[in-house]
């Protein structure tokens, strides 16, 4: 009886641990798979009726975004940028003649005066050519030595055949005035008169025919040796033209200031005009700046500006302004139009203001980080209960680095969200909480 008992309680109690073993699921278990894909299509079909609607809402924190009044307000037009000190002159170093790099006096970044020397070429071509060219008019010099001593042995002779026709010219008037006295007096005959007459006037035509066969050759000589003289001296420059082609191999400072680039070795072979470097003319400074295309056509030579520089202003103005835009950038020069930092150095940069406008009055807002997304082509405005925001078109028109001008779509007295859209996605309406 007792082991009936016994076994009878082992089997319940194992039927027992068995029922405990296999417990129910419950219904979220068995069904959550289906619960969320439903609860996902809801939300989706939510979405879309919002969206065909009028647009997406999203819920902001209050304290995670800037609301800043639109007001009327001065407008500061200028723009301001970070510029760099650079001379205001800057000569580049071209080689005058091809040749050797055969020595490199001054050192990158020395101080030079005029006429200093930098590096000395060589070039056996050029020296060749001037032995040669000197050697030529060497020859050239003493033929025309002798040709001149030649011309001025001519010019003698020339002149002493003159004075002799000359002589005999006077002569014969003599001779001829004798013979018509003679005649008067019945010395001498008609006949011997007249035979006297022909002889006369013969010798008289010969010897002025002479006598100006003796002045063309007279002219032909002084031509011939201006000619000479010409010649000689346009060799002797040419020769002196070319030697002073050699004083070319030594390289000079055309100007004082300091040696920022020289870019040659020992033994280098140098081209004719070739940049070998750069002097930078330290007496006095200029400021370059980037500028944001936006200004391009606003910044103009003559605008006024300034750098501020521990608490005093120093002015300026623009000098050049480089039309061409690279990287949606342009390039301006200004330069001191008074006193300047006592701490001017090149390769020191400033923060400058350049000077658009005058202050004039118009509807502003602070700058933020709205302007990255929207592009000035909208803006969140908020209800005046303060709990919502909606998208709002507008037009800005001039920028400085703390306000922009707004000339469509806000007017005083509004409240606008100015810090940074990238969270928001395609949000038409904020709920501010």
């Amino acid at each position: 009886m007792d082991n009936k008992e016994n076994n009878h309680s082992f089997h319940e109690s194992r039927d027992s641990s068995m029922d405990k073993a296999l417990p129910q699921r419950s219904t979220w278990q068995k069904y959550r798979y289906h619960i969320l894909a439903v609860a996902a299509f809801v939300g989706f079909l939510v979405y879309v009726l919002i969206s065909i609607s009028g647009g997406r809402k999203l819920r902001v924190n209050s304290e995670r975004i800037l609301i800043a009044d639109v007001t009327e307000a001065p407008f500061l037009d200028y723009v301001d940028a970070e510029g760099i000190v650079q001379p205001i002159l800057t000569i580049k170093l071209n080689a005058l003649e091809s040749g050797t790099v055969l020595q490199v006096v001054a050192e990158e970044g020395s101080m030079l005066k005029q006429g200093d020397t930098i590096i000395i070429l060589q070039n056996h071509e050029l020296a060749r050519v001037i032995d040669e060219q000197q050697a030529e008019w060497e020859t050239q010099r003493i033929l025309y030595q002798e040709k001149r001593l030649e011309m001025e042995q001519k010019s003698l002779l020339l002149k002493q055949q003159t004075l002799q026709a000359e002589y005999e010219l006077s002569r014969l008037e003599k001779d001829y005035a004798l013979g018509v006295e003679e005649f008067n007096m019945g010395v001498k005959s008609k006949a011997q008169l007249d035979v006297q007459q022909e002889e006369y006037t013969y010798k008289t035509q010969n010897t002025a025919l002479q006598l100006e066969g003796l002045r063309h050759d007279s002219v032909a000589t002084l031509l011939r040796r201006d000619l000479m003289n010409n010649d000689l001296e346009r060799a002797r420059k040419n020769t002196m033209l070319t030697s002073k082609r050699m004083d070319n191999l030594v390289v000079r400072a055309p100007i004082s200031g300091q040696l920022s680039f020289l870019n040659v070795t020992l033994g280098q072979q140098i081209r004719q005009s070739e940049n070998i470097g750069e002097i930078k003319v330290m007496d006095n400074f200029k400021i370059n700046t980037q500028l944001s295309e936006y200004y391009i056509d606003r910044v103009m030579v003559g605008l006024p500006a300034s750098v501020t520089y521990q608490g005093k202003k120093y002015p300026l103005k623009v000098s050049k302004v480089v039309p061409e835009v690279r990287d949606r950038q342009f390039g301006v020069d200004l330069v001191f139009t008074d006193e300047k930092p006592d701490n001017v150095r090149i390769g020191k940069s400033y923060r400058l203001q350049v000077e658009l406008d005058q202050p004039d009055s118009a509807i502003v807002i602070p700058r933020g980080d709205f302007f990255q997304v929207t592009g000035g082509q909208w803006i969140y405005k908020v209800n005046s209960s303060g709990d919502k925001a909606t998208r709002t078109p507008i037009t800005v028109g001039r920028q400085n680095p703390v306000q922009y001008e707004i000339t469509n779509g806000l007017e005083p007295g509004e409240r606008v969200i100015t810090t940074g859209y990238a969270n928001f996605g395609e949000a038409e309406e904020l709920i501010i909480r």
